[in-house]
C-alpha cells in the first residue's frame, strides 16, 4: 500500500507560473510558534543521537551533505546528474561540523535537533525563514547555472515575481491590493541585486502561496527539492535534502528546514531514530520532525 503522506514538488510549487488574480495582497505572516504539539518530551529529543559503534553517521572533515552524512547500511544515494538540483543541494558547502544554528542576528539556537548547518547567506532581517530557505535554494540553483527565467515565484496574491524581467531593470510595485511591475531599477545580474529580488520574494511569498501552487508526489517517487508543507500562519516547510535507497528501491532521505525568527538552513536529525535519515515506512501521519509534527489535512 502507498504512503499517502502529502509530498508537494518544490521545483513545481516556487516556479508556479501565475497572474496576479485580483486578490487583497496577503503580506507574508512569518511563520511563528510551532502549530501543533510534538508527540515527545524535549528529554526525548536530545537523546536521539547517541554515539554508536555499529554504524558511523558523521563525517566531520566532510564539506557537504554527500561528503559528510553516511548512508544507511544497504543504502546507496540516488544518483543526480551533473547540473541537476540534487547534485547541487548534495555538494552545497556546509558550515564546519557542530556549527550552531544561528538567527539573523548572530543569536544562537539552542536545539540539538541538527547534524549540519548549510553555509547559506542569512541577511540581517527575520525574513528568511522556513519557505524562503527552499526558495534561496531553488534561485541560487539557477542563479549558479546562469538559468535566469527559470527563476520566479508567486507572491500569496498571485503575483508571479520574475527574476528575467526584475534583471532588465523593472521592480514590484505595491499600491494597496494592486501589484505590477514598474521602471526605475538598475538593469543587471550582480549579486546585490539578485539578493534584492529575493528579499522582495520573501517579504510576499510564504507556506501558503508554496503549498496552493504545487503538485502532490508518492513517497515512493520522493527526490532532493521536495517539500513537506503546511501552509498557514503559522505553518511549517522541511525539504528533502538528499535521498539514498536500498536493494529493493526502498527510499531514505534527510530533511532540512528554516524556522521562525529567521535562522540557517540546517539538516535535522530524526526524532525517532538515532540517526539523521528518515525512511520510507516513516511516512505517514501525524508526519514527526524535531520541532513540527505535520498532520493530516481536514
Amino acid at each position: 500500500m502507498k504512503r499517502k503522506v502529502k509530498i508537494i514538488v518544490a521545483l513545481t510549487a516556487a516556479l508556479f507560473i501565475s497572474a496576479c488574480q485580483g486578490k487583497a495582497l496577503a503580506v507574508q505572516d512569518r511563520e511563528s510558534v510551532t502549530e501543533e504539539p510534538l508527540e515527545m518530551s524535549r528529554t526525548e529529543e536530545i537523546k536521539i543521537f547517541s554515539d554508536s559503534a555499529e554504524h558511523i553517521w558523521i563525517h566531520p572533515q566532510g564539506n557537504t551533505v554527500g561528503e559528510r552524512i553516511e548512508v544507511p547500511e544497504g543504502y546507496v544515494r540516488v544518483e543526480y546528474g551533473q547540473g541537476s538540483f540534487g547534485a547541487f543541494v548534495r555538494n552545497y558547502p556546509l558550515k564546519a561540523d557542530g556549527s550552531p544554528v544561528v538567527y539573523y542576528n548572530g543569536d544562537e539556537k539552542q536545539t540539538d535537533n541538527h547534524v549540519a548547518v548549510f553555509d547559506m547567506y542569512l541577511g540581517q532581517r527575520d525574513l528568511q525563514q522556513c519557505a524562503d530557505s527552499v526558495m534561496r535554494m531553488i534561485a541560487e540553483y539557477y542563479y549558479a547555472l546562469g538559468d535566469f527565467d527559470r527563476i520566479h515565484f508567486a507572491f500569496v496574491n498571485g503575483f508571479d515575481c520574475r527574476y528575467d524581467r526584475w534583471r532588465q531593470g523593472q521592480r514590484v510595485k505595491i499600491d494597496g491590493d494592486l501589484v505590477s511591475w514598474t521602471g526605475g531599477g538598475t538593469p543587471g545580474d550582480s549579486q546585490e541585486s539578485f539578493e534584492q529580488y529575493l528579499t522582495t520574494v520573501f517579504a510576499y511569498a510564504s507556506t501558503l502561496s508554496m503549498e496552493r501552487d504545487g503538485t502532490s508526489s508518492e513517497a515512493a517517487d520522493i527526490k532532493t527539492g521536495d517539500v513537506f508543507i503546511k501552509g498557514g500562519s503559522p505553518g511549517h516547510v522541511v525539504m528533502v535534502a538528499d535521498v539514498c535507497e536500498d536493494a529493493q528501491g526502498k527510499k531514505a532521505f534527510l530533511l532540512a528546514q528554516g524556522y521562525m525568527p529567521a535562522q540557517s538552513f540546517h539538516v535535522l536529525k530524526n526524532p525517532h531514530r538515532e540517526e539523521p535519515w528518515y525512511y520510507e515506512e516513516d511516512m505517514a501521519y501525524p508526519f514527526v520532525t524535531p520541532e513540527y509534527t505535520f498532520r493530516r489535512a481536514a
